[in-house]
C-alpha cells in the first residue's frame, strides 16, 4: 500500500493556494512513523531555504520495491530520488538511469565528501562517478526475547557473546532448546519473516560467511562449495529436524513476541518501542571462519529521468549532512566516519543500550556488504525456484545448491 506523507512547510504552501511549488518525489520502503516523522522534519528543514519546495515521500514495500520503481522508469512516471537496495544498485548504474552526485557534492559548502568512509562508498562509486549516496550501513544483528530466554533458562545471546561462547554450534542449540521451552513458538524466525522469498540473501550470507563461504565472487558461483553447503545443512536441519526455525507457510513475527529470536538491523528497534516483552541484540554468531557480521546498506540516488535532478541533488546534500547524518543515526547507521565515530551515535538510539551499539559500530568496521552484481535482478529470478526446492523437508541439500549455480552461473 503506498503512502503519500507531506512536509508541514509543504502543506502550507498548498493550503495558501501556490501553484508554482517544485515538486520533490522520493521513494522510499520504510512505513514506520518514527521513520517518516524523521524524514519530514528534515525535508521541513530544507523548504526554510527553499520555501517553494514541497518533498513528497512515497513508500513502496520492500518486497515490491525494484519491481515497482522498475516499472515506473519504464512508464515514464519516474521520481525524482529514491532510496536503492545495495544489491541492485550496479545494474542501475550499468542502465544508465541513475546521476553522478559528485560535482553537486562537492559543489557544497561545508560537505565534507571525504568524512565517508571509503569502504563505505565502494558499492557506490565508479571511479569517479558517485551513484548514489549510503545513509543507511547497517550491520545484522541477532535479536532476542530476554524474557523467553529466562524462562528456558539460558545464557542470552549477548552474554554467550561475551563469554566468547555465541557460535553456530550453540545458536542451534539454543534455538532447539527455545523451542522446546515456549510451547507453540519458535527459536527463531529470519528477517522479517521473509527468508524464503525477498529476504532469500539475508538469510544465507549470515551462516555461509560464518562457514567462510560466498554467494559469488569473480563470477564463480559459491552456493555449491564445501562451506555454503555445511551452512544451508545446518539451517535445514533446524527448519525440519530441530523445528526451531520458524517454517515455510508460518508466520512467526519476534516484534509479537512469537520467537525467541531474529536477524535484523537497528532501524527495526522502533518496532519494539511497545513491545510486551524485554529485548536486546546481539552480535551474529560466530563460526568456522570465526566473526563475519554481515552489513546491509541502502543509499540514495536521483533519477535521470526525474523533472527535478537539479533540486533532488541539492536535496540528498542536505539530507546527508553532517547534522542530517548524525539525526538519521538513530535508526540508519551512517557512513560519515565523524558520526561513526562519536558518542552521539553510540547515544543516538534511545531504545538500545550504549554497551548494545558498540556492537554495531564494530560490526560496521569489520563487516561485508551483502552481495551485489550489475545483473542481479536475473540472478535473482533465475535462482529463486531453485531455492524454493530446498525448503522441502526431504529436499538433497547438495544437489539444490548444484541447482542454484547452474541456474544463475550465465549471469555470473
Amino acid at each position: 500500500m503506498k503512502s503519500l506523507l507531506f512536509t508541514t512547510a509543504a502543506a502550507s504552501l498548498l493550503a495558501a493556494g501556490s501553484l508554482s511549488a517544485e515538486e520533490l518525489r522520493f521513494t522510499l520502503w520504510t512505513g514506520n512513523d518514527a521513520h517518516l516523522a524523521m524524514f519530514n522534519a528534515i525535508a521541513e528543514g530544507f523548504t526554510e531555504t527553499h520555501p517553494d519546495v514541497k518533498v513528497v515521500y512515497e513508500t513502496i514495500p520492500a518486497a515490491d520495491y525494484t519491481q515497482k520503481l522498475t516499472f515506473q522508469l519504464a512508464g515514464g512516471n519516474p521520481p525524482d530520488l529514491g532510496w536503492m537496495f545495495e544489491d541492485v544498485t550496479p545494474g542501475f548504474a550499468e542502465a544508465g538511469v541513475i546521476e553522478d552526485l559528485r560535482p553537486a557534492l562537492e559543489a557544497t559548502d561545508g560537505y565534507d565528501l571525504a568524512d565517508f568512509s571509503e569502504p563505505a562508498m565502494g558499492l557506490w562509486t565508479d571511479g569517479e562517478v558517485i551513484n548514489g549516496l549510503p545513509f543507511s550501513t547497517s550491520p545484522f544483528m541477532i535479536y532476542y526475547n530476554k524474557d523467553m530466554f529466562e524462562a528456558a533458562g539460558l545464557e542470552t545471546p549477548a552474554e554467550l557473546a561475551e563469554k566468547g561462547a555465541w557460535d553456530m554450534e550453540k545458536f542451534q542449540e539454543v534455538a532447539a532448546a527455545l523451542t522446546a521451552a515456549n510451547d507453540g513458538k519458535w527459536g527463531f524466525e529470519f528477517k522479517d519473516g521473509q527468508g524464503y522469498d525477498s529476504r532469500i540473501m539475508h538469510a544465507l550470507m549470515p551462516p555461509i560467511r560464518a562457514y567462510g563461504g560466498f554467494a559469488w565472487q569473480d563470477g564463480e558461483c559459491g552456493f555449491n562449495k564445501p562451506e555454503a553447503v555445511a551452512a544451508v545443512t545446518q539451517l535445514h536441519d533446524m527448519v525440519f529436524d530441530d523445528k526451531s526455525i520458524v517454517p515455510p507457510g508460518e508466520v512467526g513475527d519476534f516484534f509479537s513476541g512469537n520467537s525467541a529470536m531474529t536477524i535484523n538491523q537497528i532501524s527495526r528497534a522502533s518496532r519494539l518501542a511497545d513491545a510486551g516483552f524485554e529485548w536486546g541484540i546481539a552480535p551474529l554468531p560466530t563460526g568456522p571462519a570465526g566473526a563475519s557480521p554481515v552489513i546491509g546498506q541502502a543509499g540514495i540516488v536521483v533519477f535521470s529521468q526525474g523533472e527535478q535532478k537539479d533540486l533532488a541533488k541539492e536535496f540528498i546534500a542536505y539530507m546527508t549532512n553532517p547534522e542530517n547524518s548524525e539525526t538519521m543515526s538513530q535508526f540508519f547507521p551512517p557512513a560519515r566516519k565523524s558520526v561513526l565515530e562519536s558518542d552521539t551515535f553510540i547515544e543516538a538510539n534511545k531504545l538500545i543500550s550504549p554497551e548494545q551499539m558498540a556492537y554495531v559500530s564494530e560490526a560496521i568496521e569489520e563487516g561485508r556488504v551483502l552481495p551485489s552484481h550489475a545483473n542481479y535482478a536475473q540472478i535473482y529470478a533465475a535462482m529463486k525456484p531453485r531455492m524454493d526446492a530446498l525448503w522441502r523437508a526431504d529436499a538433497d541439500v547438495p544437489a539444490a545448491l548444484e541447482a542454484v549455480c547452474a541456474s544463475i552461473e550465465n549471469q555470473l
